[in-house]
């Protein structure tokens, strides 16, 4: 029987390893780059910093104490300087596997930082182990920059797992809608048309803007934003304006809002200020072939007939009147409850020329009778 050398005995007096194995050692040493761990091997493991975390931001020297006991997964038994490459993220990677293929069964919501944002989604890191959530499964609503989800905790669930194709994907999104269902039945439950209610405007469109009132968006069509003429909801609302507003309507999930709250109706002072035969003023506000509506205050507008316009013929309002100009008339009908005034320019200007003839006749007269005077004193 042969005699074996030191150098075999001493390699014999340790364990052996191969690539892929569970090793458990001691952390002996930790630089801001590496660990050093004793393995009861020949050799020592190391850990590099990229394979301890998927954040390269890590300072190794910040999570790892000397003493500490680590496993790891080996990767190369010699690393071509004769350590042992040993890799800790990986092994946490497959633990963090297991943790989301049990969460994907059970429909688990799970609460992780976001550790990358991406133009397509979002990474998170459960257990070192990534999923992405693309950028459609983020929010209820589109989202087009998604930087302000860096660093932050997130809740969602895993609505597939296929980790051999490195396809693990979360979705936030059904978590939000599952809420949001949730505090609309509320809401429905506590609201009826008629109630003033309180939101934020969430979108402006140009028909329009939604208001989030606590679990379901209502609808304030431009036709509703106020008692007067509104050409661009844009001009009025801006997304996070706190509103207060009356609910219209509610058909099944759709809530139809207003502005136009009946105390503030100009139609219900409208008969003593534009009472027939009242003299006016208002502002040209559109036009058509037949006329231009004038007008008298936000919610109140009359008809200036275009037979009306003047006492000489007119073919087309825009001919002498212009968007936006101030004109005074003669309010010759009132109409309170189908809520139409009828005015006239021609009737001033003929009382105008009705007055001048007057004053006319009274100078004549006047005339007459001076010279009637002046005979007299003659004779």
């Amino acid at each position: 029987m042969s005699e074996l050398s030191f150098e075999q005995m001493l390699d014999e007096s340790f364990k052996t390893i191969k690539n892929g194995e569970i090793v458990e050692g001691t952390v002996i040493a930790v630089k801001e780059d590496e660990i050093i761990l004793n393995i009861g091997y020949k050799s020592d493991g190391i850990i590099t910093k990229n394979e301890y975390s998927n954040g390269q931001s890590v300072d190794l020297t910040q999570v790892v104490e000397v003493g500490q006991t680590m496993s790891a997964k080996v990767l190369k038994v010699n690393d071509g300087e004769g350590q042992v490459l040993l890799t800790y993220k990986r092994l946490a990677a497959e633990k963090g596997n297991k943790r989301l293929e049990e969460a994907f069964e059970n429909q688990e919501v799970l609460k992780a930082p976001v550790t990358q944002v991406l133009d397509g989604g979002l990474c998170v890191v459960v257990d070192e182990a990534r999923v992405f959530i693309p950028a459609s499964l983020v929010s209820d609503t589109y989202e087009r920059d998604l930087t302000k989800y860096a660093d932050q905790e997130i809740e969602f669930v895993i609505t597939e797992f296929n980790p051999r194709r490195r396809r693990i994907i979360g979705n936030r999104k059904q978590l939000l809608l599952a809420e949001r269902a949730e505090k609309q039945k509320e809401l429905m439950a506590r609201i009826a048309p008629g109630d003033v209610v309180e939101g934020v405007v969430k979108n402006v469109t140009d028909f329009g803007a939604f208001i989030d009132l606590g679990g379901a968006d209502g609808l304030l069509h431009i036709s509703e934003m106020s008692w007067g003429r509104v050409d661009n909801p844009r001009k009025v609302f801006q997304v996070g304006d706190e509103v207060k507003v009356l609910i219209k309507e509610i058909n099944g999930d759709k809530i139809a809002l207003t502005l136009k709250f009946e105390d503030q109706n100009p139609w219900l002072t409208a008969a003593e200020k534009y009472a027939a035969g009242s003299v006016i003023k208002g502002k040209v506000a559109r036009m058509t072939d037949f006329g231009a509506f004038i007008e008298l205050e936000p919610g109140v507008d009359a008809l200036l007939h275009v037979s009306q316009i003047s006492r000489e013929h007119v073919d087309k309002p825009s001919d002498v009147l212009k968007i936006g100009q101030e004109v005074e008339t003669k309010v010759v009908d009132f109409n309170g409850e189908d809520r139409k005034i009828s005015l006239s320019i021609k009737a001033l200007q003929n009382e105008a020329m009705r007055a001048e003839e007057a004053d006319s006749a009274d100078v004549q007269e006047d005339d007459v009778q001076a010279e009637t005077a002046a005979a007299q004193e003659e004779e």
